[in-house]
């Protein structure tokens, strides 16, 4: 997969259903080891119980923005797979000699308050 995607892309390897031990086929031992090599994040989780299923999604969640942070992406690039949504492109910020915080705060300011909205939303 990764010969073909995005190089910068974060992939995440989930062992799923560790509630069911006896019927275990990969150690976690060898999941990690396999994550390691092929440079994955790697989580055991329970949809069941719901083990580590909240931790795996705000990991990942955590790493793409701490890389958008950094500047690791190129956000004018949609073909990456990442949209900043209503917030201002982080190029954009540049062509109007501002700083990616003062993006931040114009997306603030232009949400207004619920007294100034319009639409059913």
């Amino acid at each position: 997969m990764k010969e073909n995607a995005y190089s910068k892309m974060i992939i995440v390897l989930i062992g799923n259903k560790v509630d069911l031990e006896e019927n275990r086929e990969v150690s976690y031992e060898q999941g990690q080891k396999f994550a390691q090599k092929n440079d994955l994040i790697f989580f055991e989780t329970s949809a069941k119980t719901a083990f580590n299923v909240e931790k795996a999604f705000r990991t990942t969640t955590e790493q793409i923005v701490q890389n958008i942070d950094n500047n690791y992406y190129d956000l004018s690039n949609e073909s990456i797979g990442i949209k900043p949504g209503n917030a201002m492109p982080a190029y954009m910020y540049q062509k109007q000699g501002s700083t990616a915080g003062g993006g931040k705060q114009n997306l603030k300011s232009n949400m207004g308050t619920n007294s100034e909205k319009k639409g059913c939303c």
